[in-house]
């Protein structure tokens, strides 16, 4: 199977669509939760760590799957 330009272009800029996402949805998420989990995850709170890792995953599911179909 031959791989053209155009699907490889097609791939990667769909792939910076999905980061750029991803990026916003964080930043979102840090405008609008009171709380600052980056000073909390440098403090050492582990929960914290877990809320952001767990954002991040659902989010980037939902971008997946919105790309997807």
């Amino acid at each position: 199977m031959l791989i053209t330009v155009e699907r490889v272009a097609a791939t990667v800029g769909w792939a910076l669509i999905g980061v750029l996402l991803l990026y916003v949805a964080i930043r979102l998420f840090d405008a609008v939760d009171p709380i600052n989990y980056q000073a909390e995850i440098r403090q050492g709170n582990i929960a914290a760590g877990v809320v952001v890792a767990a954002l991040i995953i659902a989010t980037a599911a939902i971008i997946i799957s919105v790309i997807v179909t």
